[in-house]
């Protein structure tokens, strides 16, 4: 039997597993197309993951839809459901669209890369050395930034992770609570390949203290959902943060699209997607099998 106490460590540990994939920022002597092809396949893995969130929350969310057609559930319960299906995706996706332009402008001060690549003087002018070392700190913010956006986003999609596992306990399904720690702790080791992929296209190493805040950003939402859900139990909640997170997802991986097609070709970054698509298919059916 496992208490309130062993449930919030083991919450805890099923989120922070996203560090063991962290140290892939520190592989410096890679070759551009081995980090192309790496950020594709993390971008694979966050494609899964949208599939895999808004598909339960739609679920769910047509579930009460339909019982409230058929007249066995209020109507207003299925608007409410309905209203936290689509306001989740809009926060999420709107939302950090917001945010990431506002927190570009603060801390780049100036255009994107894409922007500001045209301007750089070529080799030989005397202002290139300044330019290209414009050019490249912008990249490197790019990236950090990315690599925050990222965080943000699966720690929403691992917060309502948490309030399933909290949400199971509440509910006296113990067992159920204890395979989707399992699972969750499984998932989550190889998300934090997708935090850290665009920090390999760094010159210098990332300081150990932005890994572990990233990692923190990503991983500690789960504790933060399985203390809450262990509280109480709400569809709506569940709904609401499924789609939040899903939404969230979206925007996180046109950011790891958009960085990607810019170090590898098409073909290279389709393969990427197609492993970590397949990937994450491989692992959910583990888990299920496994009977979570």
């Amino acid at each position: 039997m496992v208490d309130y106490a062993q449930l919030l460590f083991l919450g805890a540990f099923a989120g922070l597993t996203i560090l063991l994939g962290m140290p892939l920022a520190m592989a410096q002597k890679v070759s551009m197309k081995k980090k192309g092809f790496l950020n594709a396949l993390a971008t694979g893995i966050l494609i899964f993951l949208i599939v895999d969130v808004l598909s339960n929350a739609w679920q769910a969310t047509a579930d009460i839809a339909n019982r409230a057609f058929a007249g066995t559930a209020p109507l207003w319960t299925a608007a409410v459901d309905l209203s936290a299906m689509f306001g989740g995706i809009a926060i999420g996706l709107l939302g950090l669209t917001w945010y990431g332009t506002r927190y570009m402008r603060r801390n780049a001060g100036q255009p994107s890369a894409t922007h500001v690549a045209p301007k750089v003087p070529q080799v030989g002018n005397r202002a290139g050395g300044g330019g290209r070392q414009e050019l490249h700190l912008i990249q490197q913010v790019d990236a950090y930034r990315i690599s925050m956006m990222i965080a943000i986003g699966i720690g929403a999609h691992n917060f309502s992770e948490g309030l399933a596992i909290g949400q199971s306990y509440a509910s006296g399904a113990i067992g159920l609570a204890l395979m989707l720690i399992i699972g969750f702790a499984a998932h989550n080791a190889t998300e934090g390949f997708g935090i850290a992929a665009p920090l390999t296209s760094l010159s210098k190493r990332p300081s150990n203290r932005f890994l572990l805040l990233a990692g923190l950003v990503g991983g500690g939402p789960t504790f933060i959902g399985t203390l809450l859900g262990s509280l109480w139990t709400s569809t709506i909640a569940y709904i609401f943060f499924l789609a939040l997170a899903g939404g969230a997802l979206v925007y996180v991986t046109m950011l790891m699209y958009s960085s990607g097609k810019r170090q590898v070709s098409t073909n290279i970054l389709m393969l990427g997607f197609f492993v970590g698509i397949t990937a994450g298919f491989v692992t959910d059916l583990l888990v299920t099998l496994a009977g979570a």
